[in-house]
């Protein structure tokens, strides 16, 4: 297990951070913070380099629980930062797991906002509906497959959607659509497990990342984390959430 340091603070009467760094031993003096570390002295805090300590860096991390309404199953939404940069973070259910990537921030009023993304595509959801029986299937590639429909499918599906074969009634995925022409859809079968059959019922599901469906759980637990080297501060962490209904 990683050893770390625990910061008390008299001020707010409790623990309030960890730190990556651990000294063979520490003291205040001059009103200055000093350690060592393999028989080197070090001066804390006396460097515009920030996170990086007896040469190395550590990325900031923030990790919290929102549990508003712990009795109800709800779906979150979003993430918004009070900060003075944006963060990548991670997130838990007890339900599902999801991500935002740090570019997918965008600055509002003063403030990082992002849609929460779900690692997997949520078949139970709206985002998810069936296409129909497929008419015939073809092989073009050992990576790609069309599928031909007696109906115009272009209305129903996108490119970048999940596409799967429902036939069994679990749904087992194709892969991912490439391409849509009236009642043709290409689909790029790597990372795919299944080839369907002529008349086999094919489903679709959105892109997790271009259709943010959110997380659903009766908490969500969320992990930030900044790999600046620079001066950044956070103030507050929010989310928009509402009651889930089955």
């Amino acid at each position: 297990m990683k050893e770390y340091t625990l910061a008390y603070s008299e001020s707010a009467g409790g623990w309030t951070s960890f730190y990556s760094y651990y000294p063979e031993m520490m003291i205040g003096m001059n009103s200055h913070m000093y350690s060592f570390k393999d028989g080197n002295l070090y001066k804390h805090s006396d460097s515009e380099t920030r996170n990086t300590f007896y040469g190395e860096f550590e990325a900031s991390t923030i990790t919290a629980v929102i549990n508003e309404e712990p009795s109800d199953v709800k779906t979150f939404k979003t993430i918004v930062l009070e900060s003075t940069d944006s963060w990548s973070a991670t997130f838990e259910t007890d339900l599902e797991t999801g991500y935002i990537d740090e570019s997918w921030f965008s600055l509002k009023e003063g403030d990082y906002f992002a849609y929460i993304r779900n690692n997997e595509t949520n078949l139970s959801s709206r985002e998810s509906q069936g296409v129909g029986s497929v008419s015939v299937v073809t092989i073009v590639s050992p990576t790609e497959t069309t599928l031909t429909f007696t109906f115009n499918v272009g209305s129903m599906v996108s490119v970048g959607d999940l596409i799967y074969n429902a036939q069994s009634g679990t749904p087992i995925l194709i892969g991912t659509i490439t391409g849509v022409d009236g009642t043709i859809i290409t689909v790029d079968t790597t990372g795919g497990v299944d080839v369907p059959l002529n008349g086999n019922y094919i489903m679709y599901g959105r892109n997790s990342i271009a259709e943010s469906s959110g997380l659903r759980g009766y908490y969500m637990q969320y992990k930030l984390e900044n790999e600046s080297s620079e001066f950044v501060e956070i103030y507050g962490i929010g989310s928009s959430l509402f009651k889930s209904y089955p």
